[in-house]
């Protein structure tokens, strides 16, 4: 949980007008499939890193990721048309990788899970492991 209420709230704005920018406004052919997932805002309220997810290879990532860059004063200045705050947050973008690491995670745990009705079947101990060098 962040550090307070308004922190949280002004992150899920920032978060939701950001995602309509892109869909709507953001015209650049190399800004493909991205999703804004989280916003971090700083203590004072000034500074946001945004997280985006991107679907495609590495050098799409990084396309996506210059080009939002490139526009990041144009989405600066129109969540500030948006939002009714003093000082509009400078914005960082960053990629997340957390959807990928799950992904990753979920192929581990199912290759684990592929290999215990084999042990089952072949008679093995459910705790037996012969990797673990006992």
């Amino acid at each position: 949980m962040s550090k307070n209420w308004r922190q949280d709230q002004l992150s899920e704005v920032i978060s939701r007008e950001l995602s309509d920018l892109l869909r709507t406004r953001l015209k650049d052919p190399r800004v493909g499939f991205a999703s804004i997932t989280a916003v971090d805002l700083s203590a004072d309220l000034r500074h946001a890193k945004v997280f985006v997810s991107v679907m495609g290879d590495e050098q799409e990532q990084h396309a996506t990721l210059a080009a939002l860059h490139h526009a990041s004063g144009y989405l600066r200045h129109e969540l500030a048309q948006r939002l009714t705050v003093r000082h509009t947050p400078d914005i960082s973008f960053r990629l997340d990788q957390s959807i990928a690491h799950g992904a990753h995670l979920l192929e581990l745990i199912n290759q684990v899970s592929a290999r215990q009705p084999a042990r089952a079947a072949a008679g093995e101990p459910p705790g037996s492991d012969e990797s673990s060098g006992q």
